[in-house]
């Protein structure tokens, strides 16, 4: 369906700069490329896989790598990156929050269509899951456990933003921002790990719950502009599409947090 109209007046916050960069945005563009090449995200999900099951034969045998400077060059930046694209999302979701209520954050898709920092920043939110798939390099190499959730939460959401992009959906103004914020917190916490630094058992807990959180507001923001009964900018196929995405990923990381902090453990007693 169509965003509902609006008056355009004061539709964006009144951003202290925006960066030439941000200012040359040019979703059309952008769009029409997506449109062309989303597929090729199924492409980077078949290498990825490969790399998965492949990477793991392959170090079977042979002894982890260590690789701490290049884990620490890698959560440093994509902690970088998230907290800049956080700073440059999330002022545009509480100003259309403040000024034009609730179901405007949910239906109406200005965050790219009239506002060219957010729309940046979304843009490069989409592309950047493409990298991101490189965190389970680290791991693969390290010999770390490789969950199911981790593989399956990187494909799906490739392959969904790399979808929804093209149609420009209203309630991706909520996804993007809340995966800015929660990465922000997340990378920094990995990036500090990197350089040794001890941090208490409850950040990592408390990661996980906003987490949680996230799946359980992107999955209710979805259903509220598919139910609304007014003109919403999703599709009903794209709506359950992510309500699906959404509920696995709060199936998948509350069972993790229930296994990671609150299965009791076994303590097991030499005989």
């Amino acid at each position: 369906m169509e965003s509902p109209q609006l008056d355009l007046y004061n539709i964006k916050p009144n951003y202290s700069f925006e960066f030439e960069f941000e200012a040359n945005f040019n979703k059309e563009q952008n769009r029409q490329w997506m449109n062309q090449n989303w597929h090729t995200s199924v492409y980077w999900v078949g290498l990825y896989m490969l790399l998965v099951f492949g990477g793991q034969a392959y170090m079977a045998g042979r002894s982890p790598f260590t690789l701490r400077r290049p884990l620490q060059v890698w959560n440093t930046v994509l902690a970088i990156f998230s907290i800049v694209g956080a700073c440059r999302t999330l002022p545009e979701l509480v100003h259309v929050l403040r000024e034009f209520g609730f179901f405007h954050s949910v239906c109406n898709n200005s965050y790219i269509e009239y506002d060219r920092v957010s729309g940046f920043w979304t843009w490069m939110f989409v592309l950047s899951k493409v990298p991101e798939l490189g965190d389970t390099i680290f791991i693969i190499l390290r010999k770390r456990e490789l969950i199911f959730l981790h593989w399956y939460h990187h494909i799906t959401v490739l392959m969904f933003s790399w979808y929804f992009y093209q149609q420009h959906i209203a309630p991706a103004r909520w996804y993007v921002v809340m995966n800015y914020v929660v990465h922000s917190i997340m990378y920094s916490y990995f990036a500090l790990c990197s350089f040794r630094v001890r941090l208490p058992r409850s950040i990592s807990l408390l990661i996980t719950s906003l987490q949680i959180m996230q799946m359980m507001m992107g999955a209710y923001v979805t259903a509220l502009g598919l139910q609304s009964g007014q003109a919403c900018a999703i599709s009903e196929h794209t709506a359950w599409l992510a309500i699906y995405m959404y509920t696995s990923y709060f199936v998948l990381f509350a069972l993790f947090f229930y296994g990671s902090y609150l299965k009791p453990k076994r303590n097991i007693k030499a005989e």
